[in-house]
């Protein structure tokens, strides 16, 4: 048992070296980047430490807090609603959306996306609070408790209380419980395809 432990200790010890580069690499990554990626990117690394992976362009936590992922990218997504700024980061939970509920959900907010085929629901924004907002009220939508309007007025009138300082619980964390990888849904082959095997 000793020498398992002895073994782990060393593991751990030769790694932290290995996790620290990775975090100054990614550091000195978003430091070129342009400013909202690079205001997220530094949230990011303070949260979650050293991103599981990092390419010249994007930078990826995985199972992160709530999160499958989340995705930071160097490029910026102009977003006008509710008031002009720049997506670039997305973060993504498992979630079964019903298909009567997509345009609901589209018509909400573009930067909410859903993703049948994997079960995954996310939001791409320049924050994570206003991922956590843009999901709660997806999920509201969802179950059926506020309107597309309901839910795009709570969005505008918490977004703009947020930027003054003011906290809501609806930006402090996800209030719903997220699915499991069960929640995907691969489909059924086309009747041609079903017969011909392709």
């Amino acid at each position: 048992m000793k020498n398992i432990t002895l073994v782990l200790a060393l593991l751990l010890v030769a790694a932290a070296p290995a996790v620290a580069d990775h975090r100054a690499e990614a550091e000195k990554l978003v430091a070129g980047w342009p400013e909202p990626s690079r205001m997220a990117g530094q949230a990011m690394l303070q949260a979650y430490g050293a991103p599981t992976e990092l390419t010249p362009t994007q930078l990826i936590w995985r199972a992160n807090g709530p999160w499958v992922e989340s995705i930071l990218s160097k490029e910026p997504v102009d977003h006008h609603f509710p008031m002009k700024h720049q997506d670039v980061l997305e973060q993504v939970v498992y979630f079964e959306v019903p298909e009567d509920k997509f345009d609901e959900l589209a018509a909400y907010d573009g930067s909410v996306i859903v993703e049948r085929t994997k079960g995954t629901l996310s939001a791409r924004c320049d924050k994570e609070p206003m991922n956590y907002l843009a999901l709660n009220l997806a999920h509201d939508i969802i179950s059926g408790k506020r309107s597309v309007e309901d839910a795009r007025a709570f969005y505008a009138k918490t977004a703009m209380a947020f930027k003054e300082g003011k906290k809501d619980p609806y930006t402090q964390g996800l209030l719903f419980r997220p699915g499991t990888k069960a929640a995907g849904d691969p489909d059924q082959p086309a009747p041609m395809a079903a017969k011909t095997g392709g």
